[in-house]
């Protein structure tokens, strides 16, 4: 929807999630195909079940990604989720770098528009940058509680897509 994706010129199967709709900003082209691709059928909008949505973020906590992605990134991870666990091969068209790497941790394809994708999976952790202190990737804190310095993310390991 975002980024110049349009549903109606694809022929496949395509869902989507309620909280995807209620991001887009009214009367925008990509509000427009949405609503346009709801209308025609080629889109259908489901909600994921709660147990997806919980398995989701899991994956997200392990790879470090959890305070990187929005509720509707997490619905269509779950949703996609829940349509492989049903036999489908879904695949999740975006750019956001965490959705990618969280759709490879659990086993979701993807396919980028506008970037090349992410050639790695990465599980990140937070530091800080003056007194080196590492805290987890989920920490809510911004600021070092040891010298107040503003935290960074980094890498912590990484495994190879594919």
């Amino acid at each position: 929807m975002i980024a110049g994706f349009d549903p109606l010129s694809i022929s496949d199967e395509q869902y989507s999630v309620p909280t995807v709709k209620e991001e887009l900003l009214v009367d925008t082209m990509p509000w427009v195909r949405f609503n346009a691709a709801v209308e025609s059928g080629k889109l259908k909008v489901q909600m994921p079940s709660q147990r997806s949505i919980d398995k989701v973020k899991e994956s997200s906590k392990t790879v470090g990604d959890a305070l990187f992605l929005s509720e509707a990134d997490m619905h269509v991870l779950a949703l996609a989720l829940e349509l492989k666990d049903a036999g489908y091969s879904p695949s999740i068209v975006t750019d956001d770098y965490s959705i990618q790497n969280v759709a490879n941790q659990i086993g979701i394809s993807f396919a980028s528009l506008m970037t090349f994708g992410i050639r790695f999976r990465l599980y990140w952790i937070l530091y800080c940058p003056a007194c080196h202190r590492k805290y987890p990737a989920d920490y809510r804190l911004k600021k070092c509680r040891i010298c107040g310095t503003e935290l960074k993310r980094k890498p912590l390991s990484k495994k190879s897509v594919k």
